[in-house]
């Protein structure tokens, strides 16, 4: 049955389509064109007068989903991320453009304060310590000025305890009934995402401190159940486990234990080992490509990957 590539193909169990793949991409505040980001191989922050040519090619390449990041003006941001809800910021702006040029595309957008905190941490601090229920607040109305912007999926990514069914209630009463909660709903605190904080320049306000208080901990498999289900029943439509790889044994139970659609993060740190190692001769390019594979056969019914245009070109030519 392994004879050759068709049969192998017609016999396969799990497969990979451009339909799996999100790209995540990076508007930055008053830059023009794009800049490379030095820790991640290929990743560029794009303006807001080249983020169309990029979503026009990964339109191209049959790239129908980007989750949008934003990397803001250090002159604003404060302690209590009060950008995150100015109607008029980065974000709100460059979804309201992206809808108008490209109604199609399906956008996700960050619902978190990292990157508009002097802090560099998710939520509001206070003595040290993130403030759950005063965070919420703050991230129920992040949350619907982006609704408002044109948004398709709202994603928290903060791990706040209860901000999902905050948020849904916020969402409804303003009757955005019809807009996705896709909950990073087992984010772990991990060092695979050193890249992408220098990518938002979230790095240096964050610097030693941890975030350990709110993010889970990586050794602790039924508290990511628990955090899955919580977010269900407040609303959640799609729940997300993060990072990826590393995390395939919980990908896999989440999705066997609930049965909803349940995406994963190839996350900064994956994505910038693996094609350092390709680049360098150490890898093969397939490698790529079979880490992905391995997110569809633990579960996943889609992967925010950063290397999801240039697999995108794999598939095609495969």
């Amino acid at each position: 049955m392994r004879l050759n590539s068709n049969l192998r193909d017609l016999l396969a169990e799990v497969r990979l389509s451009t339909n799996d793949l999100i790209q995540p991409l990076f508007i930055k505040e008053g830059l023009s064109g794009k800049e490379a980001i030095e820790s991640m191989p290929n990743i560029n922050r794009y303006g807001q007068d080249s983020i169309f040519s990029e979503i026009e090619e990964l339109l191209e390449h049959d790239i129908n989903t980007i989750a949008l990041f934003p990397v803001i003006n250090d002159s604003k941001k404060n302690s209590t991320g009060d950008e995150a809800i100015n109607a008029s910021n980065l974000m709100c702006e460059t979804i309201s453009n992206i809808k108008k040029r490209f109604p199609e595309i399906i956008l996700i957008s960050d619902v978190a304060l990292d990157p508009y905190t002097d802090h560099g941490h998710d939520g509001i601090l206070k003595n040290d310590y993130v403030d759950n229920d005063e965070t919420l607040a703050v991230l129920r109305k992040q949350s619907l000025t982006l609704a408002q912007a044109g948004t398709d999926i709202i994603a928290p990514s903060d791990m706040m305890d209860g901000r999902i069914g905050s948020i849904r209630e916020a969402l409804d009463e303003m009757d955005y009934k019809n807009t996705i909660l896709l909950s990073y709903a087992a984010k772990y605190n991990s060092k695979f995402y050193g890249p992408f904080r220098d990518a938002v320049n979230s790095a240096s306000s964050l610097g030693k401190s941890s975030k350990s208080s709110y993010q889970m901990s990586p050794k602790n498999i039924n508290e990511a159940l628990h955090e899955v289900a919580m977010d269900i029943n407040e609303g959640a439509d799609i729940v997300m486990v993060k990072p990826g790889m590393p995390y395939l044994d919980i990908i896999s139970k989440v999705k066997e234990t609930f049965k909803v659609p349940t995406f994963a993060y190839q996350v900064s740190g994956e994505y910038s080992m693996l094609k350092l190692a390709i680049d360098k001769g150490w890898l093969e390019s397939d490698v790529m490509l079979e880490s992905l594979i391995s997110f569809k056969r633990a579960g996943a019914d889609a992967i925010l990957t950063y290397a999801a245009k240039e697999i995108s070109k794999e598939i095609t030519n495969k």
